[in-house]
């Protein structure tokens, strides 16, 4: 990347204050850019939810790796947990998605609290037999409009379904679709066993994205850790478990505690990229790398949740940061992460013109339906969900559960975060694949007026400049006219 006119700004930049320059291209469409990531976890899109507890759990693991991107696990969930978690991601299958599934005799009620837990709002009521279940009907929010709560959902169930067939390629399932007017169909193998659901959006994604897999074929996921108590004992118990990179994680990466931390896990001899951060200076960098990163988590302040800049003033603006933190890094053999401050496509496109390999992505995922969180609807009718910070009271007071109340309350005087925070689903874009949608649009239409094929040649030809307030907002559309 190099700056509009080779002039470089004397003062540090975040997003909202740069813009990408057209080139000269013969990148003739957005098909043809590859936005698979160099940092070694093998996701096929450089996008990493962030391992928030409002935002990272088993659907949006599931759902995002589907799609190429990784997910990461927070460190506040107990051990045994994460790992039934990594087991249950890895078991699911690359194309169809792990149903909602209910009984017959269970009531609409019950099936109107988990349709909201998948972004087709559609159940599969099956029938168990013989320890396998077979698919009898499928229920969706339509059919439960104007009936009883208490009915059982074998009354009120469609019966006439569409099958798919677990060898059915993407077209031909689109076709099968689109053929019986419905937005979603059970699979099921030759013995007419469940094996998944599929929508046609997601018959169409198949064909456009690469799901993120681990070297036997499986699904990707990573998980986090701390810098406090057992290190080297949790990362052992994660690497068994088959993580596909270990973030270490703390607000401050650039202290004593996890140069500590990163040499007790380096002893563990780990096969896979180990994430370490957030720093935001080449000196932060130099030093996670000579203690064992392999990736730099780059970022202090930019989220959305997060009042670290404006409870402690320190930080530093995303784009600058980044920009010269991933130089420093390559220059080491290690890759960056941009963690924090991207609030559109746009964001991330700059990001990875910076040198990122990938995108942390927090709050923006939180306000979807795979995210952990019960969907609410506030008095103007509006979907949203929860979210809160890292550093939050409600996250301390979570992380510190098994402490006194003593020591509890004492922790719970300092706190650096949003506690509760409303993130409204976008009723165009409610599930988290809508978002993977238009931010990966957005980055391969940018690769493309970059002229480049790949993030390796989007990094060596993105020509940035350094804007006014009034220019960018000179690009912002307008929902009425003026």
């Amino acid at each position: 990347m190099r700056f509009l006119n080779d002039i470089t700004p004397p003062y540090d930049l975040t997003y909202g204050d740069v813009f990408m320059a057209p080139a000269r291209s013969a990148v003739a469409s957005r098909y043809d850019v590859d936005l698979s990531t160099d940092d070694g976890t093998g996701a096929t899109i450089p996008l990493v939810v962030a391992n928030m507890t409002a935002v990272a759990g088993r659907r949006m693991a599931e759902t995002t790796a589907r799609r190429g991107g990784l997910t990461v696990l927070p460190q506040d969930i107990p051990l045994p947990v994460v790992t039934e978690v990594v087991s249950w991601v890895k078991g699911r299958h690359l194309v169809f998605d792990t149903p909602v599934t209910l009984e017959a005799t269970q009531t609409v009620a019950e099936a109107l609290s988990l349709l909201p837990k998948r972004a087709h709002r559609a159940a599969v009521v099956v029938q168990e037999v013989d320890g396998q279940v077979r698919p009898v009907g499928i229920l969706t929010e339509e059919d439960c409009t104007d009936v009883d709560r208490f009915a059982q959902v074998g009354q009120v169930m469609t019966t006439e379904m569409v099958t798919l067939a677990a060898d059915a390629d993407p077209r031909t399932a689109f076709e099968t679709l689109d053929r019986g007017r419905v937005r979603v169909a059970p699979a099921v193998d030759a013995d007419g066993h469940l094996l998944g659901v599929l929508t046609r959006a997601a018959a169409l994604r198949a064909t456009v994205y690469r799901p993120a897999t681990d070297a036997q074929g499986r699904l990707a996921v990573a998980a986090a850790i701390g810098v406090n108590g057992d290190v080297a004992g949790k990362a052992r118990a994660l690497l068994d478990a088959g993580v596909d990179a270990l973030v270490v994680d703390t607000a401050h990466g650039h202290q004593a505690r996890m140069l500590e931390a990163l040499e007790a896990i380096r002893a563990q001899d780990p096969s896979v990229p180990v994430v370490a951060g957030n720093v935001v200076t080449v000196d932060g960098v130099r030093d996670l790398v000579s203690a064992g990163a392999d990736v730099l988590k780059v970022g202090v302040g930019p989220g959305a949740m997060c009042t670290t800049r404006m409870m402690t003033g320190v930080g530093r603006p995303q784009f600058s940061a980044v920009l010269e933190c991933s130089e420093a890094a390559r220059a080491l053999g290690a890759r960056v992460w941009a963690d924090g401050g991207v609030r559109h496509p746009r964001d991330v496109a700059l990001a990875l013109a910076a040198g990122a390999s990938s995108v942390m992505v927090g709050s923006w995922f939180a306000g979807s339906h795979e995210s952990p969180g019960d969907l609410v609807t506030d008095a103007d009718g509006r979907a949203y969900k929860t979210s809160f910070g890292m550093a939050s009271a409600r996250a301390v007071a979570n992380r510190t559960g098994g402490e006194s109340a003593f020591d509890r309350a004492r922790k719970g005087l300092y706190e650096e975060g949003i506690s509760s925070a409303r993130m409204y689903l976008d009723p165009a874009r409610p599930g988290v694949e809508d978002l993977i949608d238009e931010i990966c649009s957005g980055v391969r239409s940018a690769c493309t007026y970059a002229g480049a094929s790949s993030l390796a040649e989007f990094r060596e030809r993105a020509v940035v400049g350094v804007q006014s307030a009034a220019g960018y907002a000179e690009g912002r559309p307008l929902p009425t006219s003026w």
